[in-house]
């Protein structure tokens, strides 16, 4: 008789660990959320900081990359090719369906489509890890598609929002390479400078970021409060479509081109979960905050949606795996 698949029950410490990390940041950036609508002028504090705040999350996740988190570009090109590319077609144009299916107002409908054009979400890595998927993969293809966005964010925004609001896309540009390129590089290049220095501080780096991201989060809410109520069941309604079709057709892009089953998961988690701080602060600036609340919104729906599919994915790879080990059982 052949031992029983190891479940979800079984878990290691690193299992728990991140799923406390995926289940209790939504949390806190709900709770920032309470905080900016309820507290608003003193939310309203945090936003000349947003883009600080953005910067500081990017320098983290650039302190989180090693040299070899890149060599799976050379290694295993596909996948990533396949990745990047669903990340910044399916999520764009499925934003467009959505602003145009809900008839959103211009600027909850370019708010919407600026969260569709933004990179992958760090938050992805830990998704990916509990999901039984490829987490070398997912860190790969969120790097990559994280130093494409000052080119491919403005320029899909440009594209697909300009029909909705006026969009400065060099502006635009020239934001996400100092919100964005340069901490993250930073953070890289310090990392395999000093590593004696920042190595110890990588633990708390999550938790550094969700503070950042609840602030973000908080300024937006705050800078339009007084539409939050109005506009609030329409926008949830949108970003629930929009990140949930953003899964759905990730995997479909994987099967599509026949890749295996973690890498297919890897990359419906990468295309539906996006860096919607970065979205929100953008549009912030230059859009306005009601152009923001969908990115906010984000913030706290895909790592709740991120945390359910991680079950449901890892569900499915143990009975896969049962089903694998009947036939050396009898």
């Amino acid at each position: 008789m052949s031992e029983p698949p190891k479940t979800t029950l079984n878990r290691t410490p690193e299992d728990r660990s991140a799923t406390v990390a995926v289940t209790v940041f939504p949390l806190l950036v709900l709770a920032a959320a309470a905080f900016g609508y309820f507290a608003a002028p003193t939310a309203k504090t945090l936003a000349p900081h947003v883009n600080t705040l953005l910067m500081v999350i990017m320098f983290g996740m650039g302190l989180t990359l090693k040299v070899s988190d890149f060599k799976l570009v050379l290694t295993r090109p596909l996948p990533i090719l396949i990745g990047v590319v669903a990340q910044y077609a399916i999520m764009p144009l499925v934003g467009l369906g959505v602003a145009l299916a809900l008839q959103l107002p211009p600027d909850l409908a370019a708010g919407v489509i600026l969260v569709g054009c933004a990179p992958g979400g760090t938050a992805s890595n830990v998704v990916s890890y509990l999901a039984k998927a490829d987490t070398a993969l997912s860190v790969t293809m969120t790097s990559v598609s994280t130093l494409l966005a000052p080119i491919l964010t403005p320029a899909l925004t440009l594209l697909l929002a300009g029909q909705f609001m006026a969009v400065d896309g060099a502006g635009m540009a020239l934001s996400i390479l100092q919100i964005v390129l340069i901490p993250v590089l930073g953070g890289l290049v310090l990392r395999l400078l000093l590593p004696r220095v920042f190595e110890p501080l990588l633990p708390a780096m999550p938790w550094i970021s969700v503070v950042a991201i609840s602030g973000v989060v908080a300024a937006v809410v705050s800078g339009s409060a007084d539409k939050v109520i109005s506009a609030g069941l329409i926008v949830f309604a949108a970003v629930v479509l929009h990140n949930g079709l953003g899964y759905l057709l990730g995997y479909g892009a994987g099967r599509l081109f026949k890749l295996p089953p973690r890498s297919c998961r890897t990359v419906s988690i990468e295309v539906g979960m996006q860096n919607s701080g970065l979205a929100a602060g953008l549009a912030a600036q230059y859009f306005n905050p009601v152009a923001a609340l969908p990115g906010a919104v984000f913030s706290i729906w895909h790592n709740l949606s991120g945390a359910m599919l991680a079950m449901y994915y890892r569900r499915s790879a143990d009975r896969a795996q049962a089903r694998d080990a009947e036939p050396v059982a009898s």
